[in-house]
C-alpha cells in the first residue's frame, strides 16, 4: 500500500506574520497539502490563510488532535496517509509534537512505516536557551511544574539540586495567568546564586529575555512577567 508522508509544519509563536520566523522552503510545501492535523481548527485556518492559503481553505480537510483524543480515535489517523496523500501537523504555536499532543501522531506515523519530515521553525524552548548564556551544552525541559504552592517548591528545588549535580539548564513554561506566581515561588525557593533566565514574548516586538543570578532578581522590585507566553530557565552553581 502506498503511504504519504507526514510534514511536521511549525507555526509562528505569537501573532507575527508566518513569512517573519518561517523559511521560504515551508512556506512552499504548505500550498501542496489539503489535509491537515490539528490542535485547533479556527487558529489553524487563520495561520494557513496568512501562509499564503487565503481564499482556499474551505477546501481543506481538518482533523483536530489535542488534549480531549481519545488514543483509540489517534489511531484512525493512518487512514489519513492512505493512496500516497502528504498530511501537514500543525501546533498551535511553535514546533508540532514538543510539549505538544501531536507526538501521538509522530509515534503512529513511526508504527505504520510513514516518513516524518520535520520542517525548519520557531522553538522557544531552544531560542530562550540559545539565548539565556546558561549552559547549552546539557540541559533538559522540565515541562509544567506542579500548580499548588508547596508541590511546585518541592519541583524547584528538586530541579535545582539536578542542574547543580549535572550542570545542567533546566528548562520550565507555565501557564501566563501563572507565571508570576512561579516566579515568585523562584525567588523563595532557589539559591541567590542560582542564575535565572526570564525569556518572553519570543519573536515579537516586547520580547524580554534577562538572566541574572536569584539574589540579582530579588533586587528587581516592582518587576513581573504578566500573562505572556514564558519560558522560564534555571542554572544552579553560581554565586549571588
Amino acid at each position: 500500500m502506498t503511504r504519504g508522508k507526514l510534514y511536521l509544519i511549525p507555526t509562528p509563536l505569537a501573532d507575527t506574520a508566518p513569512s517573519a520566523v518561517l523559511p521560504s522552503s515551508v512556506l512552499e510545501i504548505i500550498p501542496t497539502l489539503d489535509c491537515f492535523v490539528v490542535e485547533e481548527t479556527r487558529t489553524a485556518r487563520r495561520f494557513l490563510s496568512a501562509a499564503g492559503l487565503k481564499g482556499h481553505i474551505d477546501g481543506l480537510e481538518f482533523h483536530e488532535l489535542n488534549e480531549h483524543t481519545r488514543p483509540e480515535d489517534v489511531e484512525q489517523f493512518a487512514a489519513l496517509f492512505e493512496g500516497g496523500r502528504n498530511v501537514g501537523l500543525l501546533s498551535e504555536a511553535g514546533l508540532p509534537a514538543v510539549a505538544d499532543p501531536g507526538a501521538l501522531l509522530v509515534a503512529l506515523c513511526h508504527r505504520n512505516g510513514i516518513e516524518v519530515i520535520p520542517l525548519t521553525g520557531p522553538s522557544s524552548l531552544m531560542m530562550a536557551l540559545m539565548a539565556s548564556g546558561l549552559n547549552g551544552q546539557a540541559f533538559a525541559f522540565a515541562g509544567y511544574i506542579p500548580v499548588k504552592a508547596d508541590e511546585r517548591r518541592a519541583a524547584l528545588r528538586s530541579l535545582e539540586k539536578r542542574s547543580a549535580q549535572w550542570h545542567e539548564t533546566e528548562i520550565m513554561i507555565e501557564t501566563p495567568y501563572r507565571n508570576d506566581s512561579l516566579l515568585k515561588d523562584m525567588l523563595d525557593t532557589l539559591s541567590g546564586g542560582t542564575l535565572l533566565t526570564v525569556a518572553a514574548d519570543i519573536t515579537l516586538p516586547t520580547q524580554l529575555i534577562r538572566t541574572l543570578p536569584v539574589a540579582r532578581w530579588k533586587r528587581e522590585t516592582g518587576f513581573t512577567v504578566g500573562k505572556r507566553p514564558c519560558v522560564f530557565l534555571i542554572l544552579a552553581g553560581g554565586k549571588a
